[in-house]
């Protein structure tokens, strides 16, 4: 199985995996978080959401915070 959009382009915008996976990650959250809240139903997973902004140049490693809350409160 391949990723689409290919690894490549969306090295553009995030220049390791590692970085990938964490804004990736994050994204997908804010993303179901989002649709949870506002009652929504995605036609798509999460995380594909996010690999495709991350494509379209929409999120790269500066505009989001990859940092995970701990905080319990």
């Amino acid at each position: 199985m391949m990723l689409y959009p290919a690894m490549t382009k969306l090295n553009e915008y995030i220049p390791n995996r590692y970085m990938m996976v964490n804004v990736v990650a994050r994204r997908a959250r804010q993303i179901a978080l989002e649709a949870e809240e506002n009652g929504e139903i995605l036609e798509e997973k999460p995380v594909t959401m996010a690999i495709n902004e991350v494509a379209e140049g929409l999120f790269d490693a500066s505009t989001i915070d990859t940092v995970i809350d701990t905080d319990n409160n």
